[in-house]
């Protein structure tokens, strides 16, 4: 029949082991995540912070110019900075609705390049994107690898035909696909 009972007994329910385990792997993994975030915490609250690195840096790079060091940091110069019109451009056919890119790029030229070429071959230069860009699917471009690979083909497309000079980067200031 049933047991009855006394006051200070435990429920043979709560006896159970599985559970009196479960218990103690929770507490140690939660007590070991507290301690891996109270470091991490610890550990940004002693990083430095970043306005005082920037003075920093300001303040080192002033007395190397005055012991007369070199910069490393690339000087692009506006006369070696070319801007293409804008561009919109149907991109190749391909599952689904006609798509095209609207794109604004600047050219920077080497400092040999002479701006009378550019301007003589730019509708060659831009005959030469809007081929380009017709061959490209929207897939393509989306991705960062597919920008940067645009790049390189476009600069070794224009650089194929310009005598003096070459193109060293191409900047996109918009890049817009619809």
């Amino acid at each position: 029949m049933a047991e009855e009972m006394t006051p200070g007994q435990v429920p043979p329910s709560s006896k159970n082991p599985l559970l009196t385990i479960l218990m103690i792997v929770n507490i140690v993994a939660m007590s070991t995540v507290a301690y891996f975030q109270w470091r991490f915490m610890d550990m940004e609250a002693k990083r430095p912070d970043l306005t005082a690195l920037l003075k920093e840096s300001n303040s080192s790079t002033a007395s190397s110019e005055a012991a007369g060091e070199q910069k490393t940091t690339e000087v692009v110069k506006k006369e070696n900075l070319l801007p293409l019109d804008n561009f919109t451009v149907n991109l190749a056919q391909g599952d689904g609705p006609r798509r095209y890119v609207r794109l604004d790029a600047v050219l920077k030229m080497s400092d040999d390049a002479k701006t009378a070429e550019f301007e003589a071959r730019k509708p060659q230069i831009r005959d030469t994107i809007i081929s380009i860009l017709n061959t490209k699917r929207p897939e393509d471009l989306l991705k960062k690898e597919g920008k940067s690979y645009l790049k390189e083909e476009i600069k070794a497309s224009i650089n194929s035909f310009l005598v003096d000079g070459r193109v060293e980067d191409i900047y996109y200031i918009s890049f817009q696909i619809n």
